[in-house]
């Protein structure tokens, strides 16, 4: 458990140092890569939906988006039939820097993953992944 709290704590420093190289607030910074995951992911977040994620008020997050919206990092859309529906998309320009900031990182883990066989690595995903599930039943419950 020790070595996950420095992973976090690590992480979470990495989210901070990218916030300040873009110039952000981190949470600011936190809702930009929330989007950006979201996208990945193929199921992009709506103003409410990041709201949710990140624990602002809709207020706030409408004051968050304009700001990143005025830095050019994000445009909201209406993409569905139901044009009340805003859905959130990241600019390219926030992914060239992202690229910018974190590929120097990822060629690095990718190199220590290059250790590990694909089997090793495929029960640490599963491992990880039943973690989280148990981290959000309990995050549910409290």
């Amino acid at each position: 458990m020790e070595g996950l709290q420095t992973y976090g704590t690590d992480f979470s420093e990495f989210g901070r140092r990218f916030a300040g190289w873009l110039g952000l607030y981190s949470t600011d910074a936190e809702a930009l890569l929330q989007i950006i995951y979201a996208e990945q992911g193929g199921a992009p977040l709506s103003p409410a939906r990041l709201a949710e994620r990140i624990h602002l008020t809709s207020g706030a997050t409408t004051s968050l988006l304009n700001r990143l919206e005025s830095a050019g990092f994000v445009s909201r859309t209406r993409e569905q039939s139901d044009r009340r529906v805003v859905t959130l998309r990241s600019e390219q320009s926030v992914h060239d820097r992202a690229d910018e900031f974190f590929d120097p990182l990822g060629v690095s883990i990718d190199a220590v993953m290059s250790n590990y066989s694909p089997e090793m690595l495929e029960e640490f995903e599963k491992f990880m992944g039943e973690l989280h599930a148990t981290m959000q039943t309990r995050l549910g419950e409290v």
